[in-house]
């Protein structure tokens, strides 16, 4: 597949008291191309990370934790990641925050395209 993300190098999550993304994901595949829409994404809970597909072959991978409160944000829709607890939208494309009350953007992480999985690089 020609669309390799590169999100951003670090593993941690952020938010205070958030969960974190577990260093020891580095070289795991995450989710497989055809699990995350176009415009969407895929939520992976017990990794809490959550991965996007902004546009064609493009994906992208973040903390899963709010970066508000550290609640986990809800599954990608429209190019948006949502957080259920206080309403923070982030942007699927980059993870920039862009409706409060969260400021800071989610933490991104570095991911790769490798046969049909999305890997953590």
């Amino acid at each position: 597949m020609a669309g390799v993300a590169v999100c951003g190098v670090a593993l941690a999550g952020c938010g205070s008291g958030g969960a974190q993304a577990k260093p020891s994901l580095k070289g795991q595949v995450i989710a497989k191309t055809a699990d995350v829409p176009v415009g969407g994404g895929k939520l992976i809970s017990d990794l809490k990370v959550v991965v996007t597909q902004p546009s064609q072959g493009v994906f992208k991978a973040f903390s899963a934790a709010c970066t508000h409160k550290g609640c986990t944000v809800g599954t990608p829709k429209d190019n948006v990641i949502r957080c259920a607890c206080h309403g923070s939208e982030f942007a699927a494309e980059s993870g920039a925050a862009t409706k409060g009350p969260a400021t800071a953007p989610l933490t991104a992480i570095e991911v790769k395209v490798v046969g049909d999985g999305i890997v953590v690089a």
